[in-house]
C-alpha cells in the first residue's frame, strides 16, 4: 500500500472536505427538512441543479485562483474597479449576517424547547444566545478554537450519518424519487422562498468566496489543476446525497403524516423512525453543533473578505478585524431580542446567497476567458459551455429569490 499516494491524495481533498463541513449544518438540516415535510421529494431537482452548477463554480474559481495566483475579490478590484467590487462585497456580508442571525435562532429555540419538554428546565432564549456568543468570542480571542471545532465536526458527522441510516429506513418508492428530479413549482405554500434557500445553502457564495482563499493557501499549481475536478467532484457527490438524505427523512416521516415543519423542534421527528426517544437529544447536540461550528467561520468571513480585497495578510489579531468580528457575533442576538420565526428566519437567510450569485458567476466567466488574468490557460469548450449556463441558473434563482421574498 502507498502510503504517500493516501496522503496527497487526502490532501488534495482538504479544501473539498471544508466545503461539506462549512455546507452541512443549521441551514441545510432546515431547508431540507421544510422541503421534505412540505414537498416531499419533488424538489430533488433543485438539489441536483444546485449540487452541479456548485462543482462548475468550484472549478471555475479554484482554476482562476491557481493560474492568476490571486484571490477572488482582490482579482474583481483589479479587473472591474473598486465600485463593483464592493456591491459584490456588500452582497457576501448579508449572506453573512443574515445567516448568522437565522443559525442562532435555530440552535436557541431548538434547545429552548427541548429543555421545556425533555428536562424541565426554562431557558431564556437571549442568555442562551449571549452564552454562545461570549463562548466563541472567548475561543477566537484566545486562538484556541482549532480543537473545539474539531469535536463539533465530529458531533455534526454524527447526525449525517443519523440522517443517513434513517432514510434508508423510511425511503419512498422509485417512482416518486424518479419524479423529483422533472423540474416543476408546487402550486401550494410558498415554494420559490423555500427553493432559493435550498439553492442557498448549497450553491453559497460565501463558501465560493472562500473556495478562492483555501485554494490560494494549500498553494495549489497549474500541475494540479486536474486535482480541482476530483475534489469538488468529491465534495458535491458528498453533500448532494447528505442533503437528499435529509429531505428525505423528512419526506417519509412528516411528509406522510401530512405535518409541515413550523417550529425549530419538529425536525426531531425526522429522526425518530431510526433513533426512537433518542431522536431529541442527539438531534439538539448535533443541530447545537452544526450551529456552533459554522457560526465561527460566518464571524471572520468580514476580515476575510477585508483582507482580501485590501491584500492585506490574514491577521486575524489586528484591532479592526477584531472589532468586525464581535460586530457580527451580535447579530446573532437579534431574534432573541426582536422574536420571530426561526424556521422562516432561516430559510428566508439562506435565500439571501442567490441573489448576489448572478454577478460572481458572470465575473468568474469572463475573468476565466481573459487572456491578462489566465494566458493561454482558457477554459475548455465544456466547462465555458457550463459556466454559462451556470450564469442563466443563477439570474433565474435570483428572480425565484426575490419572487419568494415578496410572496409571488
Amino acid at each position: 500500500m502507498d502510503w504517500n499516494l493516501i496522503k496527497r491524495t487526502a490532501a488534495s481533498l482538504t479544501p473539498g472536505i471544508f466545503i461539506i463541513g462549512y455546507v452541512v449544518g443549521t441551514g441545510s438540516v432546515t431547508t431540507m427538512s421544510s422541503a421534505g415535510a412540505s414537498y416531499g421529494m419533488s424538489l430533488t431537482w433543485t438539489l441536483a441543479l444546485a449540487s452541479m452548477f456548485t462543482h462548475l463554480m468550484i472549478v471555475g474559481i479554484s482554476r482562476l485562483t491557481i493560474i492568476s495566483g490571486e484571490t477572488l475579490l482582490h482579482l474583481f478590484r483589479r479587473h472591474f474597479g473598486i465600485p463593483v467590487t464592493v456591491l459584490i462585497v456588500v452582497s457576501l456580508a448579508a449572506t453573512q449576517l443574515t445567516s448568522i442571525i437565522g443559525v442562532m435562532a435555530i440552535v436557541v429555540d431548538v434547545l429552548r424547547e427541548w429543555s421545556a419538554n425533555a428536562l424541565g428546565i426554562s431557558i431564556d432564549p437571549l442568555g442562551a444566545a449571549v452564552g454562545f456568543t461570549v463562548l466563541l468570542l472567548s475561543l477566537y480571542w484566545v486562538g484556541r478554537h482549532a480543537f473545539f471545532l474539531k469535536v463539533l465536526a465530529s458531533l455534526v458527522g454524527v447526525m449525517g450519518l443519523a440522517f443517513f441510516f434513517t432514510a434508508g429506513t423510511v425511503l419512498p418508492d422509485f417512482r416518486e424519487l424518479a419524479a423529483g428530479f422533472v423540474p416543476s413549482i408546487p402550486d401550494s405554500g410558498n415554494p420559490r422562498l423555500l427553493i432559493a434557500g435550498m439553492v442557498g445553502t448549497t450553491m453559497a457564495s460565501v463558501v465560493l468566496f472562500t473556495r478562492s482563499v483555501l485554494v490560494k493557501e494549500e498553494g495549489w499549481q497549474v500541475r494540479q489543476l486536474p486535482h480541482v475536478t476530483r475534489d469538488s467532484a468529491f465534495s458535491m457527490t458528498v453533500l448532494f446525497f447528505i442533503n437528499a438524505a435529509i429531505m428525505a427523512c423528512a419526506a417519509g416521516t412528516l411528509h406522510r403524516q401530512g405535518m409541515e415543519i413550523d417550529a425549530a423542534i419538529d425536525m426531531v421527528k425526522t429522526l425518530e423512525p431510526l433513533a426512537g426517544g433518542l431522536a431529541a437529544g442527539g438531534f439538539v447536540i448535533g443541530i447545537v453543533a452544526a450551529g456552533l461550528s459554522s457560526l465561527f467561520p460566518n464571524y471572520l468571513l468580514g476580515p476575510w473578505m477585508a483582507a482580501d480585497f485590501l491584500g492585506l495578510p490574514r491577521d486575524m489579531g489586528r484591532r479592526a478585524f477584531r472589532a468586525m468580528v464581535v460586530g457580527a457575533s451580535l447579530f446573532g442576538l437579534v431574534v432573541p431580542v426582536l422574536g420571530g420565526s426561526p424556521v422562516q428566519i432561516m430559510i428566508a437567510s439562506q435565500a439571501v446567497s442567490p441573489v448576489a450569485m448572478p454577478l460572481l458567476a458572470l465575473f468568474v466567466l469572463i475573468l476565466l476567458n481573459k487572456k491578462g488574468v489566465v494566458g493561454d490557460l482558457r477554459p475548455t469548450l465544456a466547462l465555458n459551455a457550463g459556466l454559462c449556463v451556470t450564469v442563466v441558473f443563477s439570474f433565474y434563482m435570483c428572480l425565484i429569490a426575490l419572487a419568494g421574498f415578496f410572496g409571488g
